[in-house]
């Protein structure tokens, strides 16, 4: 449950005293709407660029990544 709050897995780590990654990653567990939180993160991620890429003048927006102008 933490995970879907944002927190990394250093957090984690620190919060639950794993010194290892390997120990804090025996306790991860995949849940059923982790999928949707990350899409979801990604979404506003992307529309938060896209606001500021369209505040910038013209001549100062980044051209397109190759074959991406669809994005």
């Amino acid at each position: 449950m933490a995970v879907m709050t944002g927190a990394t897995l250093r957090d984690l780590m620190a919060h639950v005293g794993h010194d290892n990654i390997r120990a804090a990653l025996i306790y991860q567990h995949t849940t059923h709407g982790g999928d949707r939180v990350i899409a979801d993160a990604l979404d506003r991620q992307i529309a938060d660029e896209r606001g500021r890429a369209s505040d910038r003048p013209k001549s100062e927006a980044e051209p397109p990544a190759s074959g991406t102008e669809a994005l």
